[in-house]
């Protein structure tokens, strides 16, 4: 069983340890919890972002992902929604919880107006893209990234 609600400062602790939690993780993310602090406070303060976790049913947090509402000309003007940074619990993988959370994170951008869901997820994650296939996202698009000095 699991709970989604908006994530509170006091769950960083997990959320961080969420987003550490495998080889990409580790390698970019940090142990000092102040700019993660920062981000929470700007992503929270943001009507267009939320930050969604699902708890166990001991309150832990156990999943994990943001949604953001993206207004755009393209597509006759369409809301779309983008989901970033989907993370599970290791020992709730493979449970049905990565499903349910994305069904809360589509159900929250249909009530924002949006009329598409999109993300990108690393090239290396091939597990990852058998999930967002088994639950009817198309790699339709070939994604870029790049970091700023």
């Amino acid at each position: 069983m699991v709970t989604f609600r908006d994530a509170r400062p006091e769950d960083l602790p997990e959320i961080v340890a969420l987003l550490t939690d495998d080889p990409l993780g580790k390698a970019r993310e940090g142990g000092d919890l102040a700019p993660y602090a920062a981000a929470f406070a700007a992503i929270t303060a943001n009507p267009m972002h939320q930050l969604i976790v699902g708890t166990d049913a001991q309150g832990r947090v156990i999943a994990t992902c943001q949604l953001t509402i993206l207004h755009g000309l393209s597509r006759s003007g369409m809301v779309r929604a983008l989901v970033e940074a989907v993370r599970v619990a290791p020992d709730h993988r493979s449970a049905g919880v990565g499903a349910a959370l994305m069904a809360e994170a589509e159900a929250r951008a249909r009530t924002a107006g949006a009329g598409l869901v999109q993300l990108t997820t690393d090239k290396t994650r091939s597990r990852a893209h058998a999930f967002y296939d088994r639950l009817g996202y198309e790699a339709s698009h070939l994604g870029y990234k790049k970091l700023l000095d």
